[in-house]
């Protein structure tokens, strides 16, 4: 059985452009990316390192029909980051199954149209810089099949990835503009209101989301309610 890696570990990245991934080679959209997944399921065994953002968990809410909260009472850790001090969401793996993922099913995905960011770009990381440039480098070129004549934006588009992208650009700005906020707020403000402050921002980014309604107006909705109240409970001038 594998072990857990405890929540310090696992926290959200630190300053865009700034992640442990820079030191790979960035990859243009028109270097030759000939990816296919084998269908080993290896990728998706003993892993614990799986962070959802908003839009990830909203996906799986509406492919299994639940409210967020469930979803992540059933298949996920919900906690503030010692870093970031942000809520961080990421996916609990099955102690039953030797630390595999909750929806890794017969060596398949049983949430395959609605995975995870992270799970869509593997073999690939991102790094995202601060004027918006998004960088994607391969992690393990030893992993699937590497035949074929196609292009990493080729494979960029068919899983998804290209047609999210400003959208996960949005919200890695907008979790480092919160943890700043936090982060100073931190050293001077009770730690009751900073309590109150991150659990308002727990319930904007992730608990406060209709399935069935459509996603970027319901975080547009959250975001206007969070703003006046982060400013008075952080004690920012108005």
């Amino acid at each position: 059985m594998s072990r857990e890696i405890p929540d310090s570990q696992v926290d959200l990245c630190g300053e865009l452009g700034h992640e442990e991934e820079d030191r790979f080679t960035p990859l243009g959209l028109d270097a030759p990316f000939g990816f296919s997944c084998r269908g080993c399921a290896d990728c998706c065994k003993d892993r614990q390192d799986i962070v959802l953002s908003g839009y990830d968990l909203y996906r799986l809410c509406a492919r299994l029909s639940l409210p967020p909260q469930v979803v992540i009472s059933g298949f996920c850790r919900l906690y503030m980051g010692s870093v970031s001090l942000m809520p961080v969401v990421r996916l609990r793996p099955r102690q039953d199954a030797g630390g595999n993922c909750p929806f890794l099913h017969q060596d398949r995905c049983s949430v395959h149209e609605a995975r995870p960011l992270v799970c869509a770009l593997y073999p690939l990381g991102q790094t995202i810089e601060e004027d918006g440039r998004v960088w994607y480098f391969c992690q393990d070129e030893s992993c699937g099949l590497h035949e074929g004549t196609g292009s990493l934006g080729d494979f960029l588009k068919h899983s998804g990835i290209l047609e999210r992208e400003q959208q996960d650009v949005e919200w890695a700005w907008l979790n480092l503009d919160l943890s700043r906020r936090v982060r100073r707020a931190a050293s001077r403000v009770q730690r009751i209101r900073l309590k109150l402050a991150q659990r308002k921002i727990c319930h904007a980014l992730y608990l406060d989301y209709d399935p069935s309604r459509p996603y970027v107006p319901q975080l547009r909705e959250n975001l206007a309610r969070l703003r006046p109240a982060l400013t008075r409970l952080l004690g920012e001038e108005r």
